[in-house]
């Protein structure tokens, strides 16, 4: 009996930590599960961050204290902020270095094996094609820059310049909010078959 109340004390502390971070998390993630995240000027926690560019760490947390972890959400991006760039120039604004020390402070510690983080450089459709996309490589590197400054791992970091191609306001190809950079996964992490994003009770108290 000691070793079923035990286990059964053990998922439900773990289930209640997981729903309790979940619902910290909805009104920063849930808007944008699998999408972008708009941050403006907001400078996000660092367990959000972590919650959206590693879901899948929550199951290793899961499997290290004996579970069966069964899904998670989809990662997220994160877009930094929009209309912070001045036109034609590759320079960090303060507000975004703000928001790069906490997602360094999320990103340190991680390995680039499984979990590549790639930063997207946006540009407005001011210049040529040629420009844009030089000058789209040029804001995804400092990005890389700034991180790898703060300790992250510079193999844990791809940078990608994407020029004027993808707009975020393609009504207005020359607003500021054209100017951007996005972070996010390099690739999708695989997610288990059962598709369930809560942890598996011990054998022990199925029982019951």
């Amino acid at each position: 009996m000691a070793n079923l109340h035990g286990g059964a004390a053990r998922w439900l502390r773990v289930s209640t930590s997981l729903v309790a971070c979940m619902a910290a998390l909805l009104p920063t993630l849930a808007a944008a599960d699998g999408a972008v995240v708009e941050l403006g000027t907001k400078v996000p926690s660092v367990a959000d961050v972590r919650a959206g560019l590693f879901p899948d760490a929550s199951c290793e947390e899961l499997k290290a204290q004996g579970f069966r972890c069964m899904g998670f959400k989809p990662p997220v991006k994160f877009s930094l902020p929009a209309a912070s760039f001045r036109r034609g120039s590759a320079e960090l604004p303060a507000g975004i270095k703000r928001q790069l020390d906490v997602f360094a402070a999320a990103m340190t510690g991680k390995t680039p094996t499984r979990q590549v983080v790639r930063i997207e450089g946006h540009a407005d459709a001011s210049g040529n094609t040629d420009v844009n996309l030089a000058l789209s490589q040029k804001r995804a590197e400092a990005a890389k820059s700034y991180l790898v400054s703060k300790g992250v791992s510079p193999d844990l970091v791809k940078p990608v310049g994407v020029g004027s191609a993808e707009l975020i306001d393609s009504k207005e190809p020359l607003s500021p909010r054209n100017r951007r950079v996005v972070i996010g996964r390099d690739q999708v992490p695989e997610a288990p078959t059962d598709g369930e994003q809560t942890p598996a009770a011990p054998a022990n108290l199925k029982a019951q």
